[in-house]
C-alpha cells in the first residue's frame, strides 16, 4: 500500500513538470530574435483561426509542425469579436484563446497580428461597422475618436492573453505581437496626421506591457523599439530602418487570393523555395508564409469586394485542411535544409560576394570553424557552373544552393524531391453504395416578394447610399418608387423605347419594371461601379420601380477605404431611345427596405409551412429560394 502511494505521487510529479512553462525574456538584436539569451532562426505561417473550424485545428497545427515551422501566424478579427460596441463574442471559431493554447500544446509559438485593421481580404478590413458611425471618427489617422476605440479593443485583447498567461514572458507561446499592418503603403494619404498617427500607435502598443516586441509591417518609419518587417514575393533585398534591428518577413505569399471571376491563383513552389532561400542567404532570421492555410471565408466575412469565399491562396495546405504536394513537402525540405546552417547563420552576418553574372554566393563563417553557405543564380533564362571554395557547383537558373558545411550540397531550391499529388473530386453513384436519399428528386422553395414587404421600411427623399443605411446587416437594400405615367411625356416621343438608366457605386442591381424583372447588372474585382441601361415598358398610370442593390463583401484596403461606399446614388432617369428626354427621378421620395423577406424569416431553415414542394420547380425566375436536404448514407 505504501508502495502504491509513493508511485501514484511521483507519477502526479512527474506530470507536473510535463505540462510546466516557464518564462521566456524575448528581445532581439540585428541578426534575429532573441529568446532567453539565444538568437533563433525561425520559420512561420499563417493560419486564421476563424477560417477553419475548431475540429480543423489540432491537425492544421500538427502538420504545420511536421512541415518544419516553428511559429503560427494570426491576425485577430476586430468584427468577429465585437460585432456591437461592448458585446463580444470568443466562441467557436472565434475562440482566440483555444486557438493559441492548441499552438502552445504542440510545441509551436505564436506571432499574433493585432491590427486591429488587418486588411485580409476581410470584410471592411476587419472593422466592425458601428465604427463608421461613431460620432466624429476618421480611421487610421491621429483622430482621437479612432485612437481611443484603437486602444480600447487592442488592451481588450493583450488583457484577454495576460489572463491566459499566453504571452512569452509569463510562459506563454506568444513570441511577438503587431500593431497597425501596412501602414506604409498608403500613409502619404494621410499627410503629418499620418505620421504622429503612427507614433502614437507605436507607444500605445508598448505601453501596454506584453514583454514581446512588437512589429510594424511595410513601414520604413516604424519608430523605436517596433521591428519594421517585409511584406511581399520577395524580400531578400529588404534592409530593416535600424542596424539593431532584424531582418524580419511577415508575408510570404505563397499565392493570392480568389476574385470572383478570376484565375484560380498559383505560385510554384520552385519559385516560392528560391525566394526563401534567397532572404535566408542575405540575413534574414525570420520568416512566414501568408498563407500556409487558407481557409474558407465562411458566412459574410470576405471582403474585396468581390473576393470570393475560398480563401485556398494555393497554400501549402489546402483549404479543407489536405497538404498540397509538392508544394508542403519540398517546403519542408527547405526547412530542413536552412536549419543545418542554422548554428553559423546565428553566429555571424553574412558576406556577400559575386561569382558573375547573376550568380552570387552568401557564406556565414565564424572564427571558431562554422560555415555554411547558400550559392545563388537570380537569372531566369540558363543554367550557369560556378566555382566556390575550389570545387565546381551546377546551379540551374533562378535556384539556390544550400551547403551547411560549404561544400556539400543538401537541396537546390529548383529540385524537387518530394511527390507530387493531383487531388481531384469524385462523383458517387448509387452503385458506390450510397443511399438514393443523397440524390432528392423533390426540391422545395419559397417565392421572394419583389420590392418592399416589411412593415419597417421607410420613405426618404432622394437615393441613399447603403452602407450607412443596411450599416452591412445584410447585403440587400430595396429602392422603390411608384411614378405616374401619362403617355405624354417627351422620353415617349417619336416611337422612342423608354429606356431605365441606373448608376450605382456596387457591387450589383436588379431592376424591376411593375413586378417583372427589366434587367440587372453587376461591377467586378477592380471595378466595383455598376450602370444599367435597359429598356422597359410603362403603362399609362402609375407604374412601380423596385431596385435590388446588393453588395459582395465591402473594401477591404486603400487610404479611406471606408468611404468608398456602395448603393445606388444616382442618376435614375428614364430615357428616351430616339430623342434626348430625360426625366430624372433621384430626387423624388423613395421608399427602403433593408434586407430581403426571406432573411427576416430565417431562410434557409425558417419554418417547414413555408416552403413549396410541387413537381413543377420554378425556373430561371428571379428571387426564388430554393432548399433540398440530402443524406448520405455509406452502405
Amino acid at each position: 500500500m505504501r508502495e502504491t502511494e509513493i508511485l501514484i505521487v511521483l507519477v502526479l510529479v512527474v506530470g507536473v513538470l510535463a505540462t510546466t512553462s516557464f518564462p521566456a525574456n524575448v528581445t532581439y538584436d540585428h541578426r534575429a530574435l532573441v529568446i532567453d539569451g539565444q538568437r533563433k532562426l525561425l520559420i512561420s505561417g499563417s493560419i486564421h483561426y476563424p477560417r477553419s473550424t475548431p475540429d480543423m485545428w489540432p491537425d492544421l497545427i500538427q502538420k504545420s509542425k511536421d512541415g518544419g515551422l516553428d511559429v503560427i501566424e494570426t491576425y485577430v478579427f476586430w468584427n468577429l469579436h465585437e460585432p456591437a460596441r461592448n458585446q463580444y463574442d470568443f466562441e467557436g471559431r472565434n475562440d482566440l484563446v483555444k486557438f493559441v493554447k492548441l499552438v502552445a500544446e504542440a510545441g509551436l509559438y505564436v506571432h499574433l497580428r493585432i491590427g486591429p485593421y488587418v486588411c485580409a481580404e476581410w470584410n471592411y478590413g476587419g472593422f466592425p461597422l458601428w465604427l463608421h458611425f461613431v460620432s466624429g471618427i476618421k480611421f487610421r489617422t491621429d483622430n482621437e475618436p479612432f485612437k481611443a476605440e484603437m486602444k480600447r479593443f487592442t488592451a481588450k485583447i493583450v488583457d484577454m492573453m495576460k489572463q491566459e498567461n499566453l504571452y512569452a514572458s509569463q510562459g506563454g507561446p506568444i513570441i511577438l505581437s503587431q500593431i497597425e499592418n501596412e501602414y506604409g503603403n498608403i500613409d502619404s494619404a494621410y499627410g503629418p496626421a499620418g505620421k504622429t498617427y503612427i507614433k502614437w500607435a507605436a507607444t500605445m502598443a508598448t505601453s501596454l506591457d506584453t514583454g514581446v516586441p512588437w512589429v510594424m509591417c511595410q513601414q520604413a518609419d516604424a519608430p523605436d523599439p517596433l521591428i519594421n518587417t517585409c511584406n511581399g514575393f520577395y524580400c531578400d533585398q529588404f534592409t530593416p530602418n535600424s542596424d539593431k534591428k532584424p531582418k524580419m518577413w511577415t508575408e510570404n505569399w505563397t499565392g493570392w487570393f480568389l476574385a470572383f471571376g478570376g484565375a484560380v491563383p498559383y505560385r510554384p513552389v520552385e519559385d516560392i523555395a528560391f525566394a526563401v532561400a534567397r532572404f535566408f542567404q542575405r540575413g534574414g532570421t525570420f520568416q512566414n508564409y501568408y498563407m500556409y492555410h487558407g481557409g474558407t471565408n465562411f458566412d459574410r466575412t470576405s471582403g474585396g469586394p468581390f473576393i470570393s469565399t475560398s480563401y485556398d491562396y494555393d497554400a501549402p495546405i489546402d483549404e479543407y485542411g489536405l497538404l498540397r504536394q509538392p508544394k508542403w513537402g519540398h517546403l519542408k525540405d527547405v526547412h530542413k535544409a536552412i536549419k543545418l546552417c542554422e548554428e553559423a547563420m546565428l553566429a555571424t552576418d553574412p558576406t556577400i560576394t559575386s561569382l558573375g553574372s547573376n550568380l552570387e554566393a552568401g557564406v556565414y563563417k565564424t572564427g571558431s570553424g562554422l560555415c555554411s553557405a547558400f550559392l545563388a543564380n537570380f537569372g531566369t533564362q540558363s543554367d550557369a557552373t560556378v566555382n566556390f571554395s575550389g570545387n565546381s557547383y551546377r546551379l540551374p537558373a533562378w535556384s539556390v544552393s544550400i551547403l551547411p558545411d560549404c561544400k556539400n550540397v543538401v537541396l537546390n531550391t529548383a529540385k524537387i524531391n518530394s511527390m507530387t499529388t493531383i487531388p481531384r473530386f469524385s462523383t458517387l453513384s448509387l452503385k458506390d453504395g450510397i443511399s438514393s436519399e443523397a440524390f432528392p428528386d423533390d426540391w422545395s422553395w419559397v417565392n421572394e416578394p419583389v420590392g418592399i414587404s416589411s412593415n419597417s421600411a421607410f420613405n426618404k427623399l432622394g437615393l441613399l447610399e447603403q452602407i450607412n443605411t443596411t450599416a452591412d446587416i445584410s447585403d440587400y437594400l430595396w429602392y422603390s418608387l411608384s411614378t405616374d405615367i401619362t403617355g405624354d411625356e417627351p422620353f415617349l416621343q417619336g416611337g422612342s423605347q423608354t429606356v431605365l438608366h441606373v448608376e450605382s457605386l456596387g457591387h450589383a442591381i436588379y431592376g424591376f419594371i411593375n413586378g417583372k424583372l427589366a434587367g440587372s447588372g453587376k461591377g467586378s474585382y477592380n471595378n466595383p461601379k455598376v450602370t444599367i441601361e435597359v429598356p422597359v415598358t410603362l403603362i399609362p398610370g402609375k407604374n412601380r420601380i423596385d431596385l435590388l442593390s446588393l453588395t459582395v463583401g465591402l473594401q477591404n484596403y486603400g487610404a479611406f477605404y471606408d468611404l468608398s461606399g456602395a448603393g445606388i446614388t444616382g442618376p435614375v432617369q428614364l430615357k428616351g431611345s430616339k430623342n434626348n428626354s430625360t426625366i430624372d427621378l433621384s430626387s423624388k421620395q423613395w421608399t427602403y427596405q433593408v434586407g430581403l423577406k426571406g432573411e427576416a424569416l430565417g431562410l434557409p431553415k425558417g419554418s417547414s409551412s413555408l416552403w413549396l414542394s410541387q413537381s413543377n420547380l420554378p425556373k430561371q425566375q428571379p428571387l426564388i429560394w430554393y432548399k433540398a436536404w440530402a443524406r448520405v448514407k455509406h452502405g
